[in-house]
Formats: structure tokens, C-alpha cells, sequence
């Protein structure tokens, strides 16, 4: 009903010209001819396959001549009397100087004739000749009670057709119907019936392949990703600070209060687990977890590198409630005086996002060159809180050799851990884990799978020059600059 009312009063204030995007055309359809009937307007469309034709009722139109707009277009602006028209795919014609010219001259007319162009398409953008006699309409979206009414639905017509009620749980359905916010009618109704159909179930293993559709069907992937491998605050040693930080944050977030955490930014050392820190986030908390490639954002044409992140931004609103996993930022944020300011008018976008956004997006920005990044970026406000990743100490070493052994079905408890983990001081948790890889691989090479030992892995410690003694004094200055300025997370 708000669709019906919102399009009544845009052909009560006699625009010429809607533009309405949308992958629903059927829908939309549907409302323009009710708006029809309801004032009494005669109502054509028009496709590239039948020409121009009636649409439900009104006068009787040939098509025969009208496959071509141009034609088409003739067609309607001979025409002395009103109606509305519909033009479905339009978009690629609308680099023609005749097509717009036509477009341009029958909007003259409205005044005189009352006839109105619609141009429906899954993407549209008006030239400049015509963008002051246009508008733009959207369809809305469904709410959330309209997508559990949805999810119910698909769910009665499978027990009605197979015989069997679709097992689910509370938490989960909320979790589905949350993460179907965003999408369409028709496509929330084609994945919500995918789910079901798989195996008769709503499940936890459902979120997130549902997320992962959705991130398809909104059609960012390069710029925008969604991250299907996150993990559990119980994958990562450690941090215990940050962990704590952010499970006093879970509920007001996920409850999406007043004072909902807004971001956090990490930065350390190469290989101290900042990435799998990010994943975790996500993971824990239930959410899906997208990641914003910077490198993907640039655009040798002028604009499209701020449009490709506003675009970014704007999908990752759809996707709340998420987590946002800014890795590497300095690479797509430093100072760099050969960029002809495109990396300034992205900071500058990316702050007023980050200040003003009321959606759930939960920003995990990580950095290894903290002297790169611009000092507004780490403002309170915009980020809640900016927390320093070390090296190691002896107890989470030994709790990062556990991880990695465990999941290589390796026993722990047959190694000195506490020797292994003296004598890797220094390393970082990547360093920590390519020492179990390689050992693992030395064995295996003598084809003796059994024979890893506390030995083998003293070796390969003993192998390794650490980034701590090749990068010393890049990690002191890092350190020195932490102290003060930043938390702890361990």
C-alpha cells in the first residue's frame, strides 16, 4: 500500500518521467497497472521482443511496427491523449541521440497531454538532458515481519505438498529472517524455498549459504565479499583483552541499542593473527562477515573509485546486521601524493560513513603500518576503540602450537610444550604455525607420519629467522608508538 500511495503522489506532482530500478519488473508492473485503473489512465508497454502493446486494457495497440524504441517512442508522441507507458529494458538505448530526443519531447508534453514515461530496468541512469524531468521511484522492501510471514508461507506450502512440518528453531528463523532483509520479495520467496526444499529444515548450516546467496544477488563481489570461513573466539590464543572487550559488546549490538559498538581498529605485527581476530568477530556473534578489498575499489575512470565505495558501503547497510573486515587499510587509505587525490576523497567518504551510518555494521579495520593511516580515522566515534597486537608470550605460544597440532590430529600432550614454546620467543603466531607445517612435511617426505617429535619441531624453530630480529627496530618503533596510544588485546 505505501508503493501505491508513494506513486500516486509522484503523477500527482505531473513528473514527465519516472525511473524505477528494479529486478521485479512483474511487481512493478502489477502496481502501475492498479495505479492505472484507479485514476482512469490508459496504460502501454513497451519491450524489446513485442513492441508496444496494451497492458491489461485501454485501447488496442500494434506492435508490429514498434520493436524498435525509436518507433515506438514516433508512436507516443503523435499521440494526443494521456496514458501512462512503460518502457521495460530501456538502458542500453539511452545512449542514442534520437532515443533521448524523443524522451526529451514527449516529457515536454506532459503539461499539455498528461502522458508519462516510466522506464523500468534493473539498472538505470538518466543522461544529463533528461535528469531535471525525472524522478526516481523505489519499490519498498520487505520489513521484517513481512519476510517471517514470508519464511511461514514457503514453510506451509512444503508441509502441504510433502507431508512433513519444516523443523527449525526460534533463533534460527530470526537469524534467517534477519539476514533476508535487504532483498526483494520474489528474491527472499526463491531462497527462503531453496533452504527449505535442500532437506526439509531451517538450520544454523543454512545462515550462511542464505548470506552468501544474498551477497550473489546483490551483485558486489570483488569490491564487497562475503567471507564464508570465520571462526570462534576459541580458534584464536589469546587476546584475551579484546575478547573480553567484545563480548561486553555482543548483546547491545546484536539487540541494535542506542550505544550499539560501532568498530575497532587492530594493528601489530605481520602474522600476529589480526585476520583470524576479524573472522572471529563475525563468527562469535553470529553475523555475517564481509570484506572490503581496497585494491578493487580503484578505477582508472574519474568518480568511479568513490562510486565503487559508496556503492560498497551502501551494500553493506543491506547486509546488516554484519561485520565489516577492513584489512590491510593503510593500503587503501595512506597518503599518496600520485593518486590526484582519489585516496583523500575516499578517506572522506569512508569518515562520513563511519561517523553518520545507523545501520548494524560492526567495522574491524586492520593494519600492520599504523604511521600510514591518517590520525581521523582512528577518532573515537568513528571507531570505539584502537588495540595493539604483540608477539606472543610463552603461554600463548603454547596455546597456538596446541591449536595447530590439534588440527593436524596431532597429541599435544606427546611434545614438550613448554620447551617448544621457550624456544620460539619471538615468533608470531604465522611464524608459530608454518613450524608445525613444516615438520609435519619433513616426516611425511620420510614417510613416517608417526615420527613427528618435540625434536623434529625444535628444528624447524630453530630454522627460522623471526620477523622480530629481522624487522627489530620497525617492531620497537611500532611498540613505542602503541605505548599510551593504544589497548593492549592480549
Amino acid at each position: 500500500m505505501q508503493d501505491l500511495h508513494d506513486l500516486g503522489l509522484m503523477l500527482d506532482r505531473n513528473t514527465p518521467l519516472l525511473l524505477v530500478e528494479s529486478h521485479e519488473e512483474t511487481r512493478v508492473l502489477e502496481l502501475l497497472t492498479r495505479v492505472a485503473i484507479k485514476r482512469g489512465l490508459a496504460l502501454q508497454q513497451w519491450s524489446l521482443t513485442e513492441g508496444l502493446r496494451r497492458l491489461g486494457f485501454g485501447e488496442d495497440v500494434s506492435g508490429s511496427e514498434t520493436f524498435q524504441p525509436v518507433d515506438a517512442l514516433k508512436q507516443i508522441k503523435a499521440r494526443e491523449q494521456g496514458g501512462l507507458f512503460v518502457f521495460c529494458d530501456l538502458h542500453p538505448f539511452l545512449e542514442e541521440p534520437l532515443v533521448v530526443r524523443l524522451i526529451k519531447d514527449i516529457a515536454l508534453q506532459h503539461e499539455r497531454f498528461g502522458k508519462t514515461l516510466v522506464l523500468l530496468s534493473h539498472r538505470l541512469e538518466a543522461p544529463p538532458e533528461l535528469q531535471r524531468l525525472a524522478m526516481s521511484f523505489d519499490l519498498q522492501l520487505p520489513d521484517e515481519s513481512q519476510l517471517l510471514s514470508l519464511v511461514k508461507e514457503e514453510a506451509q506450502r512444503y508441509a502441504k505438498h510433502s507431508g512433513r512440518k519444516v523443523k527449525t528453531d526460534a533463533a534460527t528463523l530470526q537469524q534467517i529472517v534477519a539476514n533476508l532483509r535487504g532483498l526483494t520479495f520474489s528474491d527472499a520467496r526463491r531462497l527462503v524455498r531453496g533452504v527449505i526444499v535442500d532437506d526439509g529444515a531451517i538450520t544454523q548450516d543454512d545462515v550462511p549459504e542464505v548470506s552468501k546467496a544474498k551477497m550473489a544477488l546483490l551483485d558486489m563481489e570483488g569490491v564487497m565479499s562475503f567471507e564464508y570461513d570465520t571462526a570462534r573466539f576459541g580458534d584464536v590464543a589469546g587476546l584475551n583483552i579484546m575478547k573480553s572487550w567484545l563480548e561486553q559488546r555482543r548483546q547491545p549490538f546484536l539487540q541494535d541499542s542506542a550505544d550499539r559498538p560501532r568498530g575497532l581498529m587492530l594493528f601489530g605485527v605481520q602474522g600476529s593473527g589480526k585476520s583470524l581476530a576479524a573472522k572471529a568477530v563475525a563468527g562469535s556473534w553470529g553475523v555475517p562477515l564481509l570484506r572490503l578489498d581496497f585494491a578493487s575499489l580503484y578505477n582508472k575512470f574519474f568518480g568511479e573509485t568513490e562510486r565503487n565505495l559508496r556503492e560498497a558501503l551502501k551494500l553493506a547497510e543491506t547486509m546488516a546486521p554484519c561485520v565489516v573486515w577492513m584489512d590491510e587499510v593503510e593500503k587503501g587509505l595512506g597518503q599518496d601524493s600520485n593518486d590526484a587525490g582519489v585516496s583523500q576523497r575516499l578517506l572522506g567518504t569512508l569518515l562520513t560513513w563511519m561517523a553518520e551510518r545507523e545501520a548494524q555494521v560492526f567495522v574491524v579495520a586492520t593494519a600492520n603500518n599504523i604511521h600510514a593511516l591518517p590520525p581521523e580515522l582512528m577518532r573515537k566515534g568513528r571507531l570505539d576503540e584502537l588495540f595493539f597486537v604483540d608477539l606472543p608470550d610463552a603461554e600463548v605460544r603454547e596455546a597456538i602450537l596446541t591449536l595447530h597440532m590439534e588440527k593436524r590430529g596431532l597429541q599435544p600432550q606427546r611434545f614438550d610444550m613448554p620447551l617448544l614454546a621457550q624456544l620460539s620467543a619471538g615468533f608470531s603466531g604465522a611464524e608459530l604455525e608454518q613450524a608445525v607445517v613444516s615438520a609435519w612435511h619433513a616426516v611425511r617426505s620420510l614417510d613416517d607420519g608417526d615420527g613427528i617429535s618435540t625434536e623434529t619441531l625444535m628444528r624447524e624453530i630453530q630454522r627460522t629467522q623471526p620477523l622480530s630480529v629481522t624487522m627489530a627496530e620497525q617492531l620497537n618503533s611500532l611498540r613505542s608508538w602503541a605505548r599510551g596510544r593504544a589497548v593492549s588485546a592480549d
